[in-house]
């Protein structure tokens, strides 16, 4: 069973930080994307800057992850896990 998990907007931002640059987003870049994310602002809130520069930093996020979920289901097909 799960209980209530609260995490402080740091937390979050540092979490969305490393998971932005552990798939490839350039480092400033990932941290003001994490800082964005973690603030919860509404789309509507947010400049066509701000979203862009969001849009942009997750679908390279994205790319990234499902390459290396490939790599890993070979690697496991393979025999080399």
């Amino acid at each position: 069973m799960y209980g209530n998990f609260f995490m402080s907007v740091e937390e979050k931002e540092k979490l969305f930080h490393t998971e932005l640059v552990k798939y490839g987003v350039e480092y400033k870049t990932a941290g003001k994307v994490a800082r964005i994310l973690a603030s919860g602002k509404p789309d509507e809130l947010l400049t066509q800057q701000e979203r862009q520069l969001v849009k942009d930093a997750c679908q390279k996020w994205l790319i990234q992850n499902k390459r290396k979920k490939r790599i890993d289901y070979l690697f496991k097909n393979l025999g080399y896990d």
